[in-house]
C-alpha cells in the first residue's frame, strides 16, 4: 500500500490487530487520526466518552471481560494527562491496554507549546512500554510492538505518543507484520521441571494444604486446569477479589475470600495451614495483612508468570514460573488424588460461625436502613449468577464481592491494586460493549458514581443498558468506617452532603430512575430492572442504605489475618 498518511497508517494498524472498538475524545493534536477514523467508521466503532479518564476505564472493562486489548485515544496536554489514572490502574491489575495520544509538532517539542506535555515521562512509571513517534515510517513497527508487549506475559498498558507532523507525513509504503517476539524481552519465563516435581512432593505430603488464587488464573485462561488441580488434590481454595469468578461460587472447594474483609475461615486458617499454594496472585498487603505474622508455619509454593513478584513480599520455598495454564497442566500428573475432608470441614465450621454472627444478620436486617447484603442477595436471585458484575471501590465493593454468586469466569470486574473510585460506570460500559447480549450490573456508591457520572451521557448515545445499583449511605462508607474504628468517630469530610436527586439526574440523561427505601421494595425494583421489558434500557436504582453499616469481618490496618474482627460486637 502506497502514499498513505501517518494518520491513516494508525487506523490501518488497529484494523490489522482486529481492533473494532475504540474509546476516546478528540482534540487538536490528534485531529488527523480522527479525520481518518471518520473514513473507517464501518471497520472501527468509536465510543465518544465524556472524559478521557472514562475512555481508559471503559477500555479496561472491555479488555478485562473480552480478553482483548482495550484501546483508548486522546489529544495532547490535558487530554493525555487525563488518561493517567486509568493507565496507572491497568498495570497493577494486569490489564492489557493501548493508549494513543496526539502530540504537538516535533519542531515544537520542548518549547512549552500550547497543550504540550511530556506524556512519555509522566506515563513511564505506570506502563510496560511507551514510545514517541516523530516519523510516519515508524508507525507500523511501533504499533506491532505495542500490541505484542501489552498482551504478552503479564499483560499491562502501553502508550504511543504521535507528533502531529508524523500524522500528516506520507508513507511511501505501508506494510504491517504482527510482532511475535522482541529481542531481550522474555514474555513468559521458562518453567523448571524440578520446580514442578518439588512443588508436587510438598503438596502430596501436606496435611493441611491451602490454595489462594488470583487473577492470574483468569488471565492465563486456566480455569479448567485450575479446577482439575483443586479437584484432584482436594485442597480448599480461596480467592483474592480479582481471582473471583474463575471458579463458580458454589464449588465445594471454593471456601471464600481472603484479605482485609475476607471470610473468617480462610483468613484465620491461613495461619494454620502447613502448605500455602499461591496461584496467579502477588501477595498484596490487603491479602496478607501484617507480613510478620503471615503463614509463618507454612511452606510456600508460588505459581507466577512475573518473576518480579516472586519473593517480593513473601519468600517462596518453591517458585513455579510460567503461565499457570501450562504449569498446572504439567504438575497435575505428579499430584496424588486426595480429599482432605477433616481439613475442609474446618473451613465449613468457621463459615457456620461467620454465617451466624455476620451473614444471617446482614441478609435479615431488622432495624435501620437497607442492608447492602440484602440488595446483593436480590441481584443473585434476579441474575442467577449469569450477569457481569462491575463494582466501584468502597464498602459496596467488599459487600458485592463477598455475597455475589458467580457462574461465569471474567464476570467480576473491579479495581484491585489501585483501588480507583469512579471506575464502575466506565468499566461497565466497556463490559457491555464486549458482551451486548449479557446483563451488566454496576454496584456503586453515591461517592464513587459521581466521579464519572457524566458517562451516563455516553450510555445514552451508544445505547448501553447497564443496570446501576447505587448503594447510597450518604457517606464515603469505607472512610467513615475507618474513622469510626481508628480516628475516634471524627468523621472529617466523609459525609456526602448536597447529593443530587439521582432519579431525576438519571431521567435527565434519558434513562430510567428508581428510588428504593424499604426492604419490601428491593426485590420488585430489581426484578423490574432485570426484566425483558427493560433489557435495552439503562436503569439507575438508588438504594437508600443504612448510614452506620460497617463491613465485617475486618482485619484492622497493621494487624495479622488471625486478628480479624468478626462482627461489630467483637470490637
Amino acid at each position: 500500500m502506497k502514499n498513505i498518511s501517518g494518520a491513516e497508517a494508525v487506523i490501518r494498524c488497529l484494523i490489522k490487530e482486529n481492533v473494532d472498538i475504540l474509546f476516546g475524545y478528540p482534540g487538536g493534536a490528534i485531529m488527523p487520526v480522527y479525520d481518518e477514523l471518520y473514513k473507517f467508521e464501518k471497520e472501527i466503532h468509536h465510543i465518544l466518552t465524556r472524559h478521557e479518564q472514562g475512555a481508559t476505564h471503559a477500555a479496561q472493562g472491555y479488555a478485562r471481560t473480552s480478553g482483548k486489548i482495550g484501546v483508548a485515544i486522546a489529544t495532547s496536554g490535558p487530554g493525555a494527562t487525563n488518561l493517567v489514572t486509568g493507565i496507572a490502574d491497568a498495570p497493577i491489575d494486569s490489564t492489557p491496554m493501548l493508549c494513543i495520544t496526539g502530540q504537538v509538532a516535533s519542531s515544537l517539542l520542548g518549547s512549552d507549546a500550547f497543550q504540550e506535555t511530556d506524556i512519555i515521562g509522566i506515563s513511564t512509571p505506570v506502563t510496560k512500554w511507551s514510545y514517541q513517534i516523530t516519523k510516519a515510517a515508524e508507525i507500523p513497527e511501533i504499533f506491532a510492538k505495542a500490541f505484542y508487549i501489552a498482551k504478552s506475559g503479564r499483560p499491562g498498558p502501553v502508550l504511543i505518543d504521535i507528533t502531529k507532523d508524523a500524522q500528516f507525513e506520507m508513507l511511501n509504503s505501508f506494510n504491517y507484520e504482527k510482532c511475535k517476539k522482541i529481542r531481550s524481552y522474555l514474555s513468559v519465563p521458562k518453567t523448571s521441571n524440578k520446580s514442578l516435581k518439588d512443588a508436587a512432593e510438598i503438596i502430596n505430603k501436606a496435611k493441611k494444604p491451602f490454595i489462594v488464587w488470583g487473577q492470574g488464573v483468569i488471565l492465563g485462561e486456566a480455569e479448567k486446569e485450575f479446577t482439575r488441580f483443586i479437584e484432584k488434590s482436594g485442597i480448599p481454595a480461596a480467592w483474592t477479589i480479582l481471582g473471583l469468578s474463575a471458579v463458580p461460587t458454589n464449588h465445594p472447594l471454593n471456601v471464600g475470600m481472603v484479605g482485609m474483609h475476607g471470610n473468617y475461615g480462610p483468613n484465620v486458617l491461613t495461619n494454620e495451614c502447613d502448605v500455602l499454594i499461591a496461584i496467579g496472585m502477588r501477595f498484596d498487603d490487603r491479602v496478607t495483612g501484617n507480613l510478620s505474622t503471615y503463614a509463618k508455619q507454612a511452606k510456600i509454593i508460588h505459581f507466577e508468570i512475573d518473576p518480579a513478584e516472586v519473593n517480593k513480599n513473601v519468600v517462596a520455598d518453591v517458585a513455579v514460573l510460567g503461565n499457570v495454564k501450562l504449569t498446572l497442566k504439567e504438575i497435575l500428573p505428579f499430584i496424588n488424588s486426595n480429599k482432605h475432608k477433616k481439613w475442609l470441614d474446618k473451613f465449613k465450621s468457621f463459615y457456620d460461625i461467620e454465617f451466624e454472627k455476620v451473614i444471617d444478620k446482614e441478609y435479615n436486617k431488622t432495624e435501620g436502613g437497607l442492608s447492602m447484603a440484602e440488595v446483593i442477595k436480590s441481584i443473585n436471585i434476579n441474575t442467577n449468577g449469569e450477569s457481569i458484575l462491575v463494582t466501584d471501590v468502597g464498602q459496596h465493593q467488599m459487600v458485592a464481592c463477598r455475597y455475589t454468586k458467580f457462574n461465569l469466569s471474567k464476570s467480576n470486574i473491579t479495581s484491585g491494586g489501585l483501588g480507583t473510585m469512579g471506575v464502575g460506570l466506565p468499566y461497565a460500559m466497556g463490559c457491555q460493549l464486549a458482551f451486548p447480549e449479557l446483563q451488566v450490573a454496576c454496584v456503586t456508591g453515591e461517592a464513587s458514581i459521581q466521579m464519572c457520572i457524566q458517562e451516563l451521557s455516553t450510555c445514552k448515545q451508544f445505547h448501553l443498558p447497564v443496570k446501576i445499583i447505587n448503594l447510597n449511605n450518604r457517606y464515603m462508607g469505607m472512610v467513615r468506617q475507618w474513622q469510626e474504628f481508628f480516628y475516634g468517630n471524627r468523621y472529617a469530610e466523609s459525609y456526602m452532603d448536597a447529593l443530587p436527586d439521582f432519579v431525576k439526574l438519571a431521567e435527565s440523561y434519558g434513562h430510567i430512575g428508581m428510588k428504593i427505601e424499604k426492604p419490601s421494595e428491593i426485590e420488585p425494583a430489581l426484578k423490574e430492572a432485570f426484566s425483558p421489558k427493560l433489557k435495552e434500557r439503562l436503569v439507575f436504582m438508588d438504594f437508600i442504605t443504612d448510614q452506620s453499616e460497617n463491613v465485617f469481618p475486618m482485619v484492622p490496618n497493621g494487624k495479622g489475618l488471625s486478628e480479624m474482627i468478626l462482627a461489630g460486637d467483637d470490637q
